[in-house]
């Protein structure tokens, strides 16, 4: 399968799209940077074992362009990137592969900054610093994740209180699929709130662990889309809201931590059509990049909570225009974001 950049349909006039190989390490890394003019692009570095070459394109393309969204929503001073390695992040990892992905960081000049994101770590990004300066994620308060599920969850109470009416999550049924580092803690927040939690991994042992601690109903992966439950939060990978799900799926409301979770645009408008209230990906998640962000530009870590407790006020504007202009939230959510930085 032959894979383009400029004709693929996630390539948004992104500035920039850099392949990096280096031999010995057997780094394969692909870096997009979609747009710099509210500041140097920021987004993490993914490790996955593509497919295929043209898999790792369209996800690089899709994940950067979500960034410079999801941060200017968030009011940051960044704009939007991605890179994603080409492994796998159980067995193909070594100090090496980061430090050539920091070389490789550093011959952009500053252009793109990288953090920790879905198969990497703090302790990866670590050996990228020794490389670079151009790396975030590396203070001691360590992994952003629980920043993100903080979004998720007072993005989660806004979304009741708008579309159900109601103060308190006590009570409600929460279909959580993915139990990585975001989704246990949000599924632990969701349960220190009082809400019933039914989940799904692929990881068994995060399962028992979510069984015994949260009380949690654990059901097969794909059974996620067919329970009875008042919110659906995806926290796995993304475009789980495709026209086969949402046939079976009963929630009220979407609020999850992970990305791209529309297959298609024209979804955002088929889940307002059927009565759901979606709570845009990149607006509800921000939690992590806004605390990586202050870690990198020196801010005071004492912001980072307040900034990011914001995140339920500006779903409650998102909700409240799209009523008003009886628009998806999805839609709403982009034109906030392309009227900060296409300015």
């Amino acid at each position: 399968m032959t894979a383009f950049v400029f004709s693929e349909p996630n390539f948004d006039n992104h500035e920039q799209v850099v392949f990096v190989s280096e031999p010995k390490s057997g780094l394969k890394a692909i870096i997009a940077v979609h747009n710099t003019n509210l500041g140097p692009a920021m987004g993490g570095c993914r490790m996955w074992q593509y497919a295929n070459e043209a898999e790792a394109i369209t996800d690089v393309l899709r994940l950067s362009r979500g960034m410079t969204y999801k941060n200017a929503v968030a009011g940051l001073p960044i704009g939007g990137g991605k890179s994603v390695i080409i492994g796998n992040p159980k067995t193909d990892k070594t100090p090496a592969l980061f430090d050539a992905l920091g070389e490789a960081l550093e011959r952009l000049g500053g252009r793109y900054v990288t953090a920790e994101d879905v198969g990497t770590s703090p302790a990866d990004m670590a050996h990228v610093a020794e490389k670079t300066s151009y790396v975030a994620g590396l203070g001691a308060s360590g992994d952003p994740s629980p920043f993100t599920a903080l979004g998720c969850f007072v993005g989660a109470q806004a979304a009741v209180k708008h579309h159900l009416k109601r103060d308190s999550l006590e009570g409600l049924i929460v279909a959580l699929q993915g139990l990585g580092h975001v989704g246990y803690d949000y599924a632990r927040r969701l349960h220190a709130a009082g809400a019933k939690l039914i989940v799904a991994d692929i990881d068994k042992t995060l399962l028992e662990s979510a069984r015994t601690e949260f009380h949690a109903e654990v059901v097969p992966a794909d059974s996620i889309y067919d329970v009875q439950a008042d919110i659906y939060a995806p926290c796995a990978l993304g475009a789980t809201l495709n026209p086969n799900t949402l046939s079976r799926m009963k929630a009220k409301i979407i609020a999850g931590a992970a990305n791209n979770q529309l297959a298609t645009a024209e979804i955002g408008q088929v889940l307002r059509d059927k009565g759901v209230l979606y709570a845009p990906d990149f607006v509800i998640n921000a939690g992590g990049i806004i605390k990586v962000c202050y870690e990198y530009l020196n801010k005071p870590e004492s912001e980072v909570e307040n900034h990011v407790r914001k995140i339920g006020e500006t779903l409650t504007e998102v909700f409240e225009r799209a009523d008003r202009e009886n628009l998806p939230t999805s839609v709403v959510a982009d034109r906030v974001a392309e009227g900060r930085f296409k300015r």
